[in-house]
Formats: structure tokens, C-alpha cells, sequence
């Protein structure tokens, strides 16, 4: 649906300042309401002068005419075609006179190893890590060297060739008068060997081969034997140098152990000395185990005090049991009295007495003599096997308190001790810290005397390790590899080609500059009107708009009435307003009580305004005119509805109008549900907005369903009446919007309305 938004135009100023919006150049002519009306029809109308060239003019649209400039070519192919051949003929012989070069290159691989039996002992299990980017840039900083320079310039006896020192074959005028000027270096003003390193390393190049550890080595010179001469011995000096490197670390370092060794030694020497003489003063002698003769005696001490204890114990035990069987009258079972000598012959007879007793026993009565007889044996046995027990139990006692004794002399001698190892505490507290003093020496001596050692073991060695090698050597080339005459001659005559062809196009777009020029300020009297034929647009075709007047002006319709110039000239005016306000004007909140489209329309010729000079984005609330997806660029974005649930992004949501710098954010697709309008996130979208845009125009429509807050937070009301509307109820509508919160609220006279002309052509415009 193309909908026509009328711009009034009250006069020619109106019209002169829009025009001038467009073209960015001011129009003195003023143009009748005719020719206005035609000037819209035909966005493009040759430009003739009165008297016209047999040649078209260029347009006023400022295309170039490229079959000018073909025709501008063909005409001046002589001041192409003879600097480029010259371009050519004198490339082919300077390069033909210059001295060829020759180069050849070696590699290093720049690997990192080392002969594992000439490292340390420390470091033979490790394995080292593999060498950094940086590390392969400063083994290339190495080649380079002046040092190594040196070595090579010698060498191979550089300095006595007149190609590395020009002083020796002269020096020419010219070069002589360049340096004079401050072009070039005067070689009489240098040394010799700041000439032969300037040559050097002029025709020297090192540099790392790409995600590898290899450096490529190239000479240049014009003798092809001296280049490959040269390369190869710069990798072989190479490798010298990292040997001789390697050999001087290790002489230094045996030259610096050494003197610490002979200083550690005395330190040694004079740390143990003093550990023994403070050991022989404070009678801190060591036992076995490493241990003082105070601790070890108080140890033996401590261990025989507890055997006496348990001695002691033992004995009682063993007496008191005793002592209970003889009281009980119970047969004496103990293994002290079992096993004592004396004990053993009556227990044997008892023993054998009893199987008298029990064999005569099996023949005779109990009162025959003999049984009486072997029964008074056994009764004297017993009562000796009793004695003897006592005299055991007598025994154990007299063992219990002797060891009860022994126990008292050795807590005696055990607390003395402790009081005499109590004294000497601090005294090896002292002793302790002199011999860890000395332990210490005495290991960072062992340490250095091996360190010693290897290091004059590596010195002593022909051949140290280095961390490169070579594999590849420079060979002799025999193709020069300086000039490349093909390329110097191909880049010289296009070069020229393309410099003469752009100087005759230069002239050419200079030359029809004027004519353009003086068809634009051309004033319309001037042009032949015969000429201005209007051009015939088909009904159903689209209308043809101006680009720069759409970008300078929002709608400008062949003919408008006064109540549409009342109208828009309300718009325009209220837009200088927000315009002017800044900040305070960010968020616009249009609603109102008219009917159809009005509230739209109204938002869109209000954003269009601003839009001119300001970013503005329209947020569509209502969602009740197809207005906004008419005039998007995009009829299906999604909308507020889409992003609240997660179907798209804010970059999706915001596209754009047809004809302005105008954007729009719809309200959602058809058949969206109008309750996500209500979400408090759709109130975080629009801060999102205002954070990003100088104006946020909300169209809320009647405002009905949406949250107050979401419209009245830092907003400024613009209120679109129905036109029937009384003056009172309009007051009393904007007292109402400054009460819910409206920091300010503006009451359009009119709302805008659709155009209903038929015969003029509906044109949308920006």
C-alpha cells in the first residue's frame, strides 16, 4: 500500500531551501507551480545551454561518459604508446649495462642438541626443549654480526676487491655530486672497513625459513666462485663462532671455580677447626651412633633401670605366689620350685613312694605296717618339698629386694645425668651450628670440585657441541640473480603505460568539469523548454523518486491544500522543538483518540523530520496499520514480539524505510500474541534503544493494553486527536497525561491524513 505524505510549500523559499537540501548547491531561479510539478514526474531533464554543442553534455545526475573517454584514448594513443615504448627501450638497456650479481645460499639447521656424554651429571636425564621462534631470530642476528663480518671480510680478502671497496676503481662524478648534495654517502669520508662492511652486508642476506629452525645464508657478488666462497664460509664461521663461544664459557668458569675452590677449602678448614675446638671444650664427645657421651649414658642408664624393674617385679610375683600355695596347703606347682636342684631327688622319691603305695595298697589293708610305712616316707617328703619351697620363696624375696635397690641407685645416677645433659644443652645447641656451618662448606666444596672438573673436561675438548649445523653448502650458480631484467622492464612500461593513460583521462574529466558546471547554474530561463519533453510513466509502474530529494525532504506533493501546508507545518514545527530540546526529547510517546491510520502517519512525518539530521527509530506498539510494513524494506522482519521470546536479535528486529534514514522496529509478525508487548523486557529493549538513537518515537496507538510505565518513563507525549475532538476535552486529555507522568505533552491541531487525491501519483518520500 503506497501511502502520499504531503509536505506544504508556502513559498518559493520553501521550495529553494529543500532544493538546495538535495543538490547542495543554491538555485537562484525560481520555478513556477508548473514547472515544480514536472520537475517530481521527471526525476531526470537534460540540461542544455542556449547554445548547445553538436557534443551531449554530461548529466545532471554527474555520470562519466566513457565513450568520451574511450574516443579521449584512441585520439592521444601517440602519447601512450611512444612514452611506453621509450619506457621499454630504456629498461632493456639498463639493465643490460648494470654489473650482474650472482648468489648462492647455505642453510643451518638450527637444532638445539647436545653430545649427552659431554653435559653435566646433572643434566643428562633431562632432555632439553625444543628452541623458540625468538631464539632461531637471534641465532640470525648472530650470523650478522659484525664480528663475524670481520672474520669473513678477512678471510677471503674482501677489502682489496674494488667490488666491496669502490675507493679502490674510483669513485665517479656523479656519485661524487650526489654525495655532495646530501643524496649519498661520500666513500672518502668513510673508513676502508666501513666501506667493505657497507658492501658486505649490502650484498648479504640472512633470514629464518617459515615454521622451521633452519637459516638461509645468501650472498651476492659478481664473481660467482667468490659468492659461493663467501656463503659458505659465513656458515662455517658460524659454527666457529658458537664453538669458540662454548670453549671461553667453560675456560671461564674453570678459571672462577678454581679461585672459589681454593677459598672454600680455608673456609673449610677453618669451620671444622673450630666445631673440634668447641667440641673439646664443652666435653661434647661423640659415642657411637653419632650421638654425645652424656645421651648414651643416660640411655644405658634409662635401659638398665627398667631391667631392674622388671627384676624386681618378676621376684615378687613369683614369692608371693608361692607363698599363697604353701599357706593353702596345695601341692606345690611352681616352676622355681619344679626346677630347682634340691627339689628334684625328693620329688623323684615321692614319686616313686607313691607307686609303692599304691602297688602294696592293691595287697594289703590300710593299717599293715608296711603301708603305715610308706606313708610316713611320703608325709617326711612332703614336708621337705615344703621347706625347700620356702627357702625359695625366701629366695625370690631377698631377689625382689635387691633389685628394688638397684632400682634407687639408678634413678639416682638417671636424674644426675638428666641435670648434667640439662647444663650442656646450649653448649650443643652451639656445637651443632658450627658443624652445619662446616657441613655446609663442605658440600659446596665437593660441588664446585666437580662443576671443576667437568668444566676443564669440556675446555680441554677439540670440538665443543654447538647448536647448529650445516646441510646445505653454496654452490656456484651460473643464471644472474640480479637485475631480473623480464620484471624490471614489465614493471617500467606498464608503470608508464598506466601513468600516460591516466594523465589523458585526468585532462579529459577536467575538460567536461566545465560544461556540467555551467548546465547546473544555468538559471530556467536559459533552457530550451521545446525540449524538456516530459517523460510518460505507465500507471501501474512504480514512481520515480530523486534520490537527493528524497534524502532532504519528506514529502512534497504536486499540489497541496492549505489545511495539508496547516498541518505539516505544525509537524515541522514540533520537530524543530524535540530537535532543539536535545537529551530532554530522546523518548517521544505518540498516542491519541483519532481514528484510522492517523496516529501512524502522524509518527512517521514527526520521525521523518528528525530523521533529516538526527538517528531516529520508530517502535511500532499499536501494530494496527499495515503503514509500517508498507514502508519498511523489510515487510516480514520480526519484531518486539520475536525478540522477547528469543526468535531474534535486536539486529533483526531494526530495519529500515524505503526513502529516509529513518528505522523501524515493528511490533511483531501477523498473529503475534499482543500480551509479550506487556513483558517488563520490552521496557529494557527500548532503554537499549535510547542508549543508541537521538529520538525513540513509540507508537502506542490508543494505549489500551500497554503498561503506563513503559510510556510515561522520561517521555514526552505527543497527542493525536480526533478531529471532532472539543477544546476542552483536549485540555482536559493533556492535564491527565502530565498527571500519570508525561514530563511534557504536546496536542497536534490536526492529525495527518492518507492523501485522497487521485489524479496526482502517491509518492513517498523521505
Amino acid at each position: 500500500m503506497r501511502l502520499a505524505f504531503w509536505r506544504a510549500g508556502k513559498d518559493k523559499a520553501v521550495v529553494e531551501r529543500a532544493v538546495s537540501k538535495a543538490k547542495a548547491e543554491a538555485r537562484q531561479a525560481e520555478f513556477k507551480q508548473a514547472d515544480f510539478k514536472q520537475a517530481e514526474l521527471e526525476p531526470r531533464i537534460e540540461a542544455r545551454p542556449v547554445s548547445a554543442a553538436p557534443r551531449q553534455a554530461p548529466s545532471e545526475s554527474g555520470d562519466i561518459d566513457l565513450h568520451a573517454l574511450g574516443a579521449a584514448l584512441a585520439r592521444k594513443r601517440g602519447w601512450i604508446i611512444v612514452p611506453t615504448v621509450l619506457a621499454l627501450v630504456a629498461s632493456l638497456a639498463a639493465v643490460n649495462l648494470v654489473t650482474p650479481r650472482y648468489k648462492s645460499e647455505s642453510r643451518i639447521l638450527i637444532d638445539g642438541r647436545e653430545n649427552v656424554f659431554l653435559r653435566p651429571n646433572s643434566d643428562r636425564t633431562e632432555e632439553r626443549q625444543a628452541l623458540d621462534p625468538e631464539a632461531v631470530t637471534s641465532q640470525v642476528q648472530l650470523v650478522l654480526s659484525r664480528d663475524l663480518a670481520r672474520e669473513i671480510i678477512k678471510k677471503n680478502k674482501l677489502a682489496e676487491r674494488p667490488e666491496f671497496d669502490p675507493v679502490l676503481q674510483g669513485v665517479s662524478p656523479l656519485k661524487s655530486l650526489a654525495a655532495l648534495i646530501g643524496i649519498g654517502r661520500d666513500p672518502f669520508s668513510m673508513t676502508p672497513e666501513e666501506r667493505v662492511l657497507d658492501a658486505y652486508y649490502d650484498r648479504l642476506q640472512a633470514y629464518a625459513v617459515d615454521k622451521s629452525r633452519v637459516i638461509v645464508v645468501e650472498f651476492q657478488s659478481a664473481d660467482p666462485d667468490l659468492a659461493a666462497r663467501v656463503a659458505n664460509s659465513i656458515a662455517d664461521g658460524y659454527l666457529v663462532l658458537q664453538q669458540n663461544v662454548r670453549q671461553d664459557q667453560a675456560r671461564n668458569a674453570s678459571q672462577w671455580l678454581s679461585g672459589e675452590i681454593d677459598s672454600l677449602r680455608k673456609k673449610v678448614s677453618e669451620a671444622e677447626a673450630k666445631a673440634e675446638d668447641f667440641r673439646s671444650k664443652s666435653s661434647l664427645f661423640v659415642g657411637t651412633n653419632n650421638t654425645t657421651l652424656s645421651n648414651q649414658q643416660m640411655g644405658e642408664v634409662n635401659t638398665q633401670l627398667n631391667n631392674a624393674r622388671s627384676m624386681k617385679a618378676d621376684a615378687e610375683s613369683k614369692a608371693r605366689l608361692i607363698r599363697e600355695m604353701l599357706q593353702s596347703g596345695k601341692p606345690i606347682e611352681s616352676s622355681e620350685v619344679l626346677n630347682s636342684e634340691s627339689m628334684r631327688t625328693p620329688s623323684q622319691q615321692r614319686v616313686a613312694l607313691r607307686a609303692q603305695l599304691a602297688e602294696q595298697s592293691s595287697t594289703l589293708l590300710g593299717n599293715h605296717p608296711r603301708i603305715k610305712e610308706l606313708k610316713a616316707q611320703l608325709a617326711d617328703l612332703d614336708t621337705q618339698i615344703r621347706d625347700e619351697a620356702a627357702k625359695i620363696a625366701r629366695s625370690l624375696e631377698n631377689d625382689a629386694r635387691f633389685a628394688s635397690g638397684r632400682v634407687q641407685e639408678l634413678t639416682l645416677s638417671l636424674e644426675q645425668l638428666k641435670k648434667q645433659a640439662t647444663s650442656t644443652n646450649g653448649q650443643d645447641v652451639q656445637l651443632r651450628a658450627l658443624e652445619r656451618e662446616a657441613k655446609a662448606q663442605r658440600d659446596l666444596l665437593e660441588t664446585y670440585l666437580a662443576k671443576y672438573r667437568e668444566a676443564n673436561t669440556r675446555e680441554t675438548i677439540d670440538t665443543a657441541p654447538t647448536d647448529g649445523r650445516i646441510i646445505s653448502r653454496a654452490i656456484v650458480s651460473n643464471m644472474p640473480a640480479y637485475p631480473k631484467k623480464l620484471p624490471i622492464a614489465l614493471i617500467a612500461t606498464i608503470a608508464t603505460l598506466l601513468l600516460s593513460s591516466g594523465v589523458v583521462i585526468t585532462g579529459e574529466l577536467l575538460r567536461q568539469t566545465a560544461p556540467r558546471a555551467a548546465a547546473v547554474f544555468a538559471p530556467a530561463q536559459t533552457r530550451a523548454p521545446a525540449r524538456q519533453e516530459p517523460v510518460v510513466q505507465p500507471a501501474s509502474a512504480e514512481p520515480i523518486v530523486d534520490p537527493v530529494m528524497a534524502e532532504s525532504a519528506p514529502l512534497q506533493p504536486e499540489m497541496a491544500s492549505d489545511a495539508d501546508a496547516d498541518e505539516f507545518a505544525e509537524i515541522e514545527h514540533l520537530a524543530d522543538s524535540l530537535r532543539t530540546a536535545g537529551t530532554a526529547a530522546k523518548k517521544v510517546t505518540v498516542l491519541g483518540t483519532a481514528s484510522g491510520e492517523a496516529i501512524t502517519l502522524s509518527t512517521l512525518t514527526l520521525a521523518r523530520h528528525l530523521a533529516r539530521d538526527t538517528r531516529v527509530v520508530v517502535v511500532d506498539l499499536a501494530a494496527s496499520s499495515p503503514t509500517m510494513a508498507a514502508i519498511s524494506v523489510d515487510a516480514s522482519a520480526p519484531g518486539l514480539a520475536e525478540l522477547m521470546q528469543g526468535e531474534a536479535s535486536f539486529a533483526q528486529i531494526i530495519t529500515r524505510d524505503k526513502l529516509s534514514r529513518l528505522h523501524l522496529v515493528m511490533a511483531g509478525r501477523p498473529g503475534f500474541d499482543r500480551s509479550l508487548l506487556q513483558s517488563p523486557r520490552v521496557a529494557l529493549a527500548i532503554d537499549a534503544l535510547l542508549r543508541a538513537y537521538d529520538h525513540v518515537l513509540l507508537d502506542a496507538g490508543s494505549a489500551s493494553d500497554l503498561p503506563a510505565e513503559l510510556l510515561t518513563a522520561n517521555a514526552r507525549a505527543v497527542v493525536v486527536p480526533d478531529a471532532s475532538m472539543a477544546a476542552d476535552a483536549r485540555a482536559l486529555m493533556c492535564e491527565q497525561l502530565r498527571a500519570v507522568g508525561f514530563g511534557e505533552v504536546t496536542m497536534l491541531g490536526k492529525p495527518v491524513q492518507p492523501s485522497d487525491a487521485v489524479e496526482a501519483p502517491r509518492v513517498v518520500a523521505a
